[in-house]
C-alpha cells in the first residue's frame, strides 16, 4: 500500500464558496445530483439569457457527437471534443488556454463517447491533475498545462485492458464516463462489447498518483466469490459484460461507491450463461477504499432484453415517518425509478416479484420471476397494444397495426422470439445515460425519458466450421449489429454500405481484428476468414469459400438477432402515439408526480400543426436554486430550454447550432453565472456539431 503521501479527506479540497461556484465533476459533484446552488439566474430573469460565448472545437466529422458534461474549477472549464481532444478554456470568455490531442492529429476513424473528465488535487503539493478517459486509456494531465504527468502509469496513462485476466490485445473496451475519486483512488468501469468475445466488467480502483491497480471487484464472480453459483462454473473465464459504462456515484462521507451495471454478453440469448448472472443488471454498493461488496440489488435476472442500467445513480434524501433518509436513486431503461437506503440497500418504496413467461427459444433458460416496483408509477409506458399505435395518418396506423399483429407483445418481460417480440420501452429506454437531476429543496427528481418501441427477433446463426464464404462469415459474426443488408442501425451501429469509399482494405481489416467501441475484436477468426469478410464488404460480392474450421467454443452460440429494429411508421416517425419523449418530476417523499410534460418535437411535424409530440432525447438536465431546470437533450429540434422546476412551465428556450445531447454545466466566473452545453448533434441521423455554447444574463 502506498504510504508516502497523506490521504486527502476529500478528493476536492475546495472551500464552500468555491464548491458553490464550480462544477467540480460530471453531474456537478460526485453524488451526481445535477444540482447547482447558484441563483443569479432565476424564474423572473431567465427570459433575458443571451449567448455569452461559443467555443468551436473544429473537430466535427460525419456522425460525430459530443456527450461531455464539462467540469469548471476556479474560472477554468475542462472538456472534450468530438475527436477526444481534451482542452481548457477561460470559463468567463471561452478563450482556449491549452489543448491536448492524445492521437497527435491522427485519430482513429470511429465515433468517440466521452461524457466527462475527473479532477484531483494533491493534498500535499496542491497540484491539480485532470483524469481524462480516451478509449481504453486514462491519461493524467497537468491541469495548468495539459501535459501528461510521466509518473502516472506508462508515460502519463494507464491501459484498462490490462489486469482483466485475459490477453489485453484480445479485448475491446473504452471508457465513456469519467469515474470517481475517493481519497487517493481513481475508480472506474468501462464500456465493452455486447456480443462475444467481450471483456469481463471488473470495477477497479487505481492509485491516482502512480496509476497502480489497488483493487478489483469481479462483476462476473470467480470461484469462492459471492454470486459465483449464478453463472456456469467456468463462465468467469470466457463470458463478458456485466460492466459499468454509464458512470459511478460516490458517497464521500460514507466511503461508498455505487456501481450500476449492464447486461452479460451476449445480450439477447444466454444459452451459455444459465443462471441469474449476478452482478449483471445490478446496483452494487462497494467500499470505495477496498472494493468489497456492502450490498447489491439485481433489477433483471438473466437479462436477454439489453436492460443495462442506463445512468449513474443519484444521491438523494427522502422523508419517511418524519425523518430524512440518505438514499440513492436509480433509473432504469424499463421506465422505473428505484430508491434505496444508502447504507442498507433497503428499498424506500414497495416492490414485488412477478412471474414471467418462459423462453420459446431452445437452449434458453430465463428466470422464473423478476422484480418490479409498485411505486412510483413508471415514467414510460409499459405495454404496446393496438390502442397505443400511431394515428398520425391512416397509412401509418395500418402499417403499425399489421406489424404489431405479426409479433409478440404481452408484457415488460416478453421473451425474445423467432417471430419477433416488442421491447417497450426500447433498448435506449425509458431512462437513458444523461441521468436525472435532484433538487434538495423540494426533494423532486427530474427524469427525461424516451417512448420508443423496438422489435427483437432471434434468428439462427450460420453454422460454424467448414468452408464458408465472406457473406456467410459476415452474417454469422456481424449481421446482429450491422444487419444482413449492411444497413446497420445508425448511429450506434453504422451502415456498412459503400464502406469502400470511406475505408481502405487495411482499415477494415484492422477494425475487424481489434474492434471499436461496442464492437468486439475478431482476431480469433484467423487471417483468411477476416480477409474474406473484408473482401465482401469492400466489393459487395460474395467470395470464394475459405476454411473457417474452429474448435468448439462456449462463446459460439446457435442463435443471434436480426439487428436493432425500431418500430417506425413508413415516414420514419415512431409507430406509436405520442408522447415520444417526456420530462418528469417525481417527489421522493411521496412517490407522486409533481408534473409530467411531452419533451421535444419534430420541426417538420410542428410546421404541419402536430406540436409537442416529444422526441427521443439524450443528455440530462440541471436543476438550480434559482427555481429552474435547464436541459437540451432533444434530438431533432436543437432546443435548449429552461423550465420552472415547480410546475414544468417553459420559461425560456433557444436554438443551438446542433442538438445538445449532453448535460449542461452551471457555474460562476468573475461574479457572473453561466450555463454551458455541448452542441454535438449526431443522434438519429441529425447533423453533427462541434461547439460549446455558454449563456448568461446581460452585463
Amino acid at each position: 500500500m502506498r504510504l508516502s503521501r497523506p490521504f486527502a479527506l476529500l478528493a476536492f479540497p475546495l472551500s464552500l464558496a468555491a464548491q458553490s461556484t464550480n462544477w467540480r465533476a460530471a453531474g456537478g459533484e460526485q453524488g451526481f445530483s445535477h444540482h447547482s446552488p447558484l441563483k443569479q439566474i432565476h424564474r423572473s430573469n431567465v427570459h433575458k439569457l443571451q449567448q455569452a460565448w461559443t467555443y468551436d472545437t473544429g473537430d466535427v466529422f460525419e456522425g460525430s457527437e459530443i456527450q461531455c458534461n464539462p467540469i469548471v474549477l476556479d474560472g477554468v472549464l475542462y472538456a472534450t471534443s468530438p475527436k477526444n481532444r481534451v482542452f481548457a478554456l477561460n470559463a468567463a470568455t471561452g478563450k482556449l488556454k491549452w489543448s491536448f490531442d492524445p492521437f497527435q492529429g491522427n485519430p482513429p476513424k470511429t465515433k468517440f463517447r466521452s461524457r466527462g473528465l475527473m479532477f484531483y488535487q494533491d493534498p500535499a503539493t496542491k497540484a491539480r491533475r485532470i483524469l481524462a478517459p480516451v478509449r481504453y486509456h486514462v491519461y493524467a494531465l497537468d491541469a495548468e498545462t495539459g501535459h501528461p504527468i510521466p509518473s502516472f502509469g506508462n508515460d502519463g496513462r494507464i491501459d484498462l485492458r490490462e489486469n482483466l485476466g485475459r490477453p489485453a490485445e484480445n479485448l475491446t473496451l473504452s471508457v465513456t464516463s469519467p469515474g470517481v475519486i475517493y481519497k487517493d483512488l481513481y475508480i472506474t468501469g468501462f464500456l465493452t462489447s455486447e456480443g462475444l468475445p467481450s471483456a469481463p466488467g471488473d470495477i477497479r480502483g487505481y492509485d491516482v498518483h502512480t496509476g497502480a491497480l489497488r483493487w478489483s471487484f469481479h462483476t462476473i464472480p470467480h470461484p469462492g466469490e459471492f454470486g459465483y453459483e449464478t453463472w456456469p462454473a467456468d463462465g468467469w473465464k470466457y463470458l463478458g459484460g456485466a460492466n459499468s459504462w454509464p458512470g459511478l456515484t460516490l458517497d464521500e462521507k460514507r466511503g461508498i461507491v455505487f456501481v450500476p451495471t449492464g447486461s452479460a454478453a451476449f445480450d439477447f440469448y444466454g444459452a451459455n450463461r444459465h443462471g441469474d448472472n449476478l452482478f449483471a443488471n445490478s446496483l452494487i454498493a462497494l467500499d470505495a477504499g477496498t472494493g468489497k461488496r456492502k450490498w447489491h440489488f439485481q433489477f433483471v435476472k438473466h437479462d436477454v432484453w439489453d436492460r443495462d442500467l442506463p445512468s449513474a445513480p443519484v444521491l438523494v434524501q427522502a422523508r419517511r415517518e418524519g425523518k430524512l433518509i440518505d438514499a440513492v436513486a436509480q433509473t432504469t431503461k424499463s421506465g422505473h425509478l428505484w430508491v434505496f437506503n444508502r447504507e442498507t440497500g433497503e428499498s424506500l418504496f414497495p416492490w414485488k416479484e412477478i412471474e414471467v413467461p418462459p423462453s420459446p427459444v431452445d437452449g434458453e433458460r430465463l428466470a422464473r420471476t423478476q422484480p418490479l416496483p409498485l411505486k412510483p408509477e413508471p415514467f414510460s409506458r409499459q405495454h404496446l397494444t393496438e390502442d397505443v399505435l400511431t394515428k398520425r395518418t391512416p397509412a401509418a396506423h395500418q402499417l403499425a397495426l399489421e406489424r404489431l399483429r405479426s409479433v409478440r407483445s404481452s408484457s415488460q418481460f416478453e421473451p425474445p422470439s423467432f417471430e419477433g417480440s416488442i421491447v417497450f420501452p426500447g433498448f435506449d429506454g425509458g431512462a437513458e445515460w444523461g441521468g436525472p437531476a435532484y433538487d434538495p429543496e423540494t426533494r423532486n427528481i427530474y427524469i427525461n425519458a424516451n417512448e420508443m418501441a423496438w422489435i427483437l427477433r432471434i434468428v439462427p446463426k450460420p453454422p460454424a466450421g467448414g468452408a464458408q464464404s465472406g457473406k456467410t462469415l459476415y452474417n454469422r459474426h456481424c449481421a446482429a449489429c450491422h444487419r444482413e443488408d449492411l444497413g446497420g442501425s445508425p448511429p450506434e451501429f453504422p451502415s456498412l454500405r459503400g464502406i469502400a469509399g470511406r475505408r481502405t482494405v487495411q482499415q477494415v481489416d484492422e477494425i475487424i481484428v481489434k474492434g471499436a467501441g461496442r464492437m468486439p475484436g475478431f482476431n480469433h477468426l484467423r487471417n483468411e476468414p477476416i480477409a474474406a469478410i473484408t473482401r465482401y464488404l469492400i466489393t459487395g460480392k460474395d467470395t470464394e469459400a475459405v476454411s473457417a474450421a474452429t474448435t468448439s467454443s462456449p462463446i459460439d452460440l446457435k442463435y443471434t438477432t436480426d439487428g436493432y429494429n425500431k418500430f417506425l411508421d413508413p415516414d420514419g416517425y415512431p409507430a406509436i402515439a405520442p408522447p415520444w419523449g417526456t420530462l418528469n418530476a417525481i417527489n421522493l417523499d411521496t412517490g407522486e408526480y409533481a408534473w409530467k410534460i411531452p419533451f421535444g418535437e419534430f420541426p417538420k411535424l410542428a410546421a404541419q400543426g402536430l406540436r409537442n409530440t416529444g422526441t427521443e432525447n439524450y443528455g440530462g438536465g440541471v436543476v438550480t436554486a434559482g427555481g429552474l431546470l435547464f436541459i437540451g437533450a432533444t434530438n431533432h429540434d436543437n432546443k435548449f430550454r429552461a423550465f420552472d422546476k415547480l410546475t414544468g412551465k417553459l420559461l425560456w428556450e433557444t436554438t443551438l447550432p446542433a442538438a445538445g445531447n449532453a448535460t449542461p454545466a452551471v457555474y460562476q466566473a468573475n461574479g457572473r453565472q453561466f450555463v454551458v452545453i455541448a452542441a454535438g448533434g449526431g443522434k438519429s441521423g441529425a447533423p453533427s456539431g462541434g461547439s460549446y455554447v455558454a449563456f448568461a444574463l446581460p452585463q
